[in-house]
């Protein structure tokens, strides 16, 4: 179930009406020696914070400053401080207060807004000279980002950093390079190295372009780093052990990124799958915005043990989630599109995959977080099958996909999948090209879990993760096994295979025998849906009485569950070793115990 939560995005108190007022009178002195810049210290998607710094770089005192600028229609001030703001039409004037006119040389003072729409100003001019200083012309637009940096020649100690060059309308006089958003140099070519760093250790570097007016541009993308030597990262050759986090268990789950902390959790995984982004209009795209990077965490609930402020570039799940791997660094985060209810929009994203990879990458790059992930995953249900929806894409279209995101988002990225278990003969493992597509990706999460379950609401009672095939099961195919088995004999590589566990179990109610196989009159009920329970809820409520392939079930009262329990998750994961398998996922964090005994049980296994 998901549970939504939107926030207001304005922060500051309205100064003056802005519509329907007019412009202030001329300004009595030129620009000559003044300039005002303009930046933007946030971005909201619905909104926008705005500033603008005047700086006195002559040699005598300026008396007062007005900064006039045009906004495209559908952009607007809101709200402002520290300036009186007023407008024409798409004309905007900030005028000085009566405390801050007066700028000595050398000083500067700044004003914001904020504002609605997404456009930028333009045609600048301040006390009716330009922008950058002059008197002819008409403006000076700070310079573009550069390109995300590249990062070379990695040692214990140092790197070097290479990016493509920034724009800008008056000329590029210098680049500022940025280490974990503090400067550590500032260059005049597009290259840096930087030296003095820690082994073992992750950084994360941008870059902005600074004009021949000191104008300072928006950064460039962020580039992860990490030194070698050290002795944090887990050996090589160790198993994966991904965990998926859910974006809307913040809300009536009250499930943060801290939990992986106080449970035990986060030294016993490498890697989660951050669930979900959305595929509109053949696009990726953030679902809930404020979860994701809004939300605000006090000390206590946060992983650095650090309020959030309001006016930081990045809160929410992603600030949670590189506060995570701040502490804990041999941690990936993939960020995963898709699922149950989002899959409806892969066969568009099919239909031009190479478009589709590229908003992909554009929204895990994104500057505010490029930091935090480290790779994909495309939780497609299901290619050319049905799902929530039926898709008639065709049996290469997730082999094209896949290719396509290999190719957008190159060797440094993690590009994975979650997919079907359905091992039956003309099931889903044989409607798309899964082994065709797997030497696109790292790997495949193989969803060996809900096989059964009651959305059958008759029964027959079965375990709905069954690791084996046993006598009565509901139907052939239905099992980790066979479906192993399958991908294998596609020319999926073992390695390239994990086994899922989920942490939660699926019930029936109405049910009048032990053993499985029984009838029963429905779902039994459940604290978010009928039919489907926490682990951490049903080991106390309905404790399990006894196994079946693998797995265990459990039967009270007169209603029947299955669940999978520490014990029966080391035989999974003897098996999984067995099977030469890369390791094992789960579905998902908040199913389990508060010291995390499930994924203690995996961790365990697997080593």
């Amino acid at each position: 179930m998901r549970f939504r939560h939107r926030a207001a995005a304005g922060f500051a108190t309205l100064l003056l009406p802005l519509a329907g007022l007019v412009g202030l009178a001329s300004p009595a002195e030129a620009a000559t020696s003044a300039t005002a810049t303009y930046s933007k210290p946030q971005d909201w998607g619905t909104g926008f914070e705005g500033k603008w710094t005047v700086k006195n770089t002559g040699t005598t005192t300026l008396s007062s400053w007005t900064v006039e600028w045009d906004f495209p229609s559908g952009t607007s001030v809101t709200s402002a401080w520290d300036a009186d703001v007023t407008s024409s039409g798409t004309h905007w004037t900030a005028k000085n207060k009566s405390w801050n006119g007066s700028l000595a040389p050398g000083a500067s003072v700044s004003f914001g807004f904020n504002g609605s729409g997404s456009g930028s100003p333009s045609n600048c001019k301040l006390n009716g000279g330009s922008c950058d200083g002059g008197t002819t012309n008409p403006g000076d637009n700070p310079p573009s980002a550069p390109g995300t940096p590249s990062a070379s020649d990695i040692t214990n100690t140092s790197v070097k950093l290479s990016w493509s060059a920034a724009t800008d309308d008056k000329g590029v006089k210098n680049y500022d390079v940025l280490r974990d958003g503090a400067k550590v140099a500032t260059v005049t070519t597009t290259s840096y190295s930087d030296t003095g760093l820690s082994a073992g250790t992750d950084y994360s570097y941008t870059v902005k372009a600074r004009d021949t007016a000191d104008q300072v541009g928006p950064a460039s993308g962020a580039r992860a780093v990490r030194t070698t030597g050290g002795t944090t990262e887990p050996p090589p050759g160790d198993k994966v052990k991904l965990g998926y986090f859910t974006e809307w268990g913040v809300y009536g789950r009250n499930y943060h990124v801290k939990n992986l902390v106080t449970s035990g959790t986060a030294s016993k995984i490498t890697h989660i799958n951050y669930a979900f982004g959305n595929v509109k209009n053949g696009q990726c795209t953030v679902d809930d915005t404020y979860a994701a990077y809004d939300k605000a965490y006090t000390a206590d609930q946060s992983v650095s043990g650090q309020a959030d402020t309001w006016d930081q570039p990045l809160r929410g799940n992603f600030n949670q989630l590189r506060q995570l791997k701040a502490k804990y660094p041999h941690i990936k985060v993939l960020y995963s599109f898709g699922g149950w209810t989002y899959s409806g929009g892969f066969g568009q994203a099919a239909q031009n995959a190479a478009a589709f990879a590229k908003s992909c990458k554009a929204v895990v790059e994104d500057p505010r977080w490029a930091d935090v992930f480290d790779g994909i995953d495309i939780d497609w249900e299901y290619p050319n099958a049905c799902g929530l929806t039926c898709d008639s894409s065709g049996p290469a279209a997730f082999r094209t996909l896949m290719q396509a995101l290999r190719a957008e988002f190159g060797s440094n990225y993690l590009v994975t999948a979650a997919i079907t278990a359905d091992g039956s003969n003309g099931g889903k493992i044989d409607a798309a090209d899964y082994g065709g597509a797997s030497q696109y990706l790292d790997w495949y999460n193989v969803m060996t879990y809900d096989y059964f379950g009651a959305f059958n609401a008759q029964g027959p009672t079965a375990p709905h993760s069954p690791l084996t095939s046993y006598s009565g099961i509901p139907q052939a195919g239905f099992n980790s096994a066979d479906a192993i088995a399958k991908l294998k004999s596609k020319g999926v590589p073992s390695k390239k295979l994990l086994l899922g566990i989920g942490f939660y179990g699926r019930g029936w109610t109405g049910v009048t025998q032990a053993a499985p196989g029984g009838s029963a009159t429905g779902a039994a009920p459940g604290t978010y849906e009928a039919g489907i329970e926490d682990y951490k809820i049903l080991k106390n409520s309905c404790p399990a009485t006894g196994t079946i392939a693998g797995t265990a079930y459990a039967y009270c009262g007169n209603n029947w569950w299955s669940y999978d329990t520490p014990s029966t998750i080391a035989g999974k994961m003897s098996w999984a070793k067995n099977q030469g398998l890369g390791g094992a996922f789960f579905w998902e964090f908040s199913g389990d115990t508060g010291n995390g005994e499930l994924v203690s049980a995996i961790n365990s296994g697997l080593q």
